[in-house]
């Protein structure tokens, strides 16, 4: 199953708060591209009757069936990269040992402000 840290939850209600998407949920969505990386993308968003529905940390996620199978086990958190960095990372549980890469994602609304100045990344490959 997807999973929110606490240190995520908290990043993404501040953002929320901040933009006026309280009443929103946070939908998440991947795709893996041809060199078999993983692209993640996030952003605010209304859900839809066919979404899974998810309560996680107190943040309403959604997450279209499409891509369900691609975010099993998929970590979303919140972590300082460098000295004052902070950025959103999706970490493969599937993928034990592995040392997060945060990568710009594609798709989703972290690019255009959707979940505030923290941005997003992505970790891992599809092997």
């Amino acid at each position: 199953m997807f999973t929110v840290t606490s240190a995520a939850a908290q990043q993404i209600r501040e953002a929320a708060s901040a933009s006026g998407a309280q009443e929103m949920a946070l939908r998440i969505a991947a795709r893996v591209d041809p060199d078999g990386s993983v692209q993640y993308g996030m952003g605010f968003d209304d859900p839809n009757e066919e979404d899974m529905k998810l309560d996680l940390e107190g943040v309403a996620v959604v997450i279209a069936d499409e891509y369900q199978e691609l975010l099993d086990e998929i970590v979303l958190d919140y972590v300082e990269l460098q000295p004052g960095e902070f950025n959103f990372i999706f970490i493969d549980g599937r993928q034990s040992g592995d040392v997060p890469e945060p990568a710009p994602t594609g798709g989703g609304g972290c690019s255009s402000g959707g979940c505030s100045g923290g941005g997003c990344g992505s970790t891992g490959r599809t092997h």
